[in-house]
């Protein structure tokens, strides 16, 4: 599986705004989280899972999403080709990343907040979850 945009859109009239994604399917989630980056470390990276898909959605402020494909879980190439996808509040979207992959989340203004839909029940997280180092590869800003 490919990571890919779930597009989705706003709705307003006298009333307010909608905000939706109605393409978005939570048939796997299992939890959410909601990630508040603090001003003096705007990047939190990088997360790998070997087995956890990851959706993210904004909710306040904007983010860049950085993914790479991991090739190996012990030692990836530091040379792995990094996307980015940037996400705000208002534009409507997904972001899923399919297992296999390790992300960093940077927010791009004060008080962004991103809510984060996983698909691991949090028991399976143990054998799941794999941390590198904030700079194993280079994000280019």
């Amino acid at each position: 599986m490919e990571p890919k945009i779930i597009q989705g859109g706003n709705f307003s009239d006298h009333r307010g705004t909608i905000s939706y994604v109605n393409d978005f399917s939570f048939k796997d989630i299992e939890r959410f989280y909601i990630i508040s980056n603090s001003e003096s470390n705007p990047i939190r990276a990088w997360q790998g899972h070997k087995l956890d898909a990851k959706n993210f959605y904004c909710i306040s402020g904007s983010f860049k999403i950085h993914f790479v494909k991991v090739d190996n879980w012990e030692t990836p190439s530091k040379d792995l080709s990094i996307e980015t996808h940037i996400v705000s509040v208002s534009d409507s979207k997904v972001v899923h990343i399919p297992a296999g992959y390790a992300n960093a989340i940077e927010s791009l203004e004060k008080d962004s907040k991103l809510i984060s839909f996983s698909t691991l029940p949090l028991s399976n997280v143990s054998e799941d979850d794999v941390r590198y180092d904030s700079n194993y590869w280079k994000i280019n800003g």
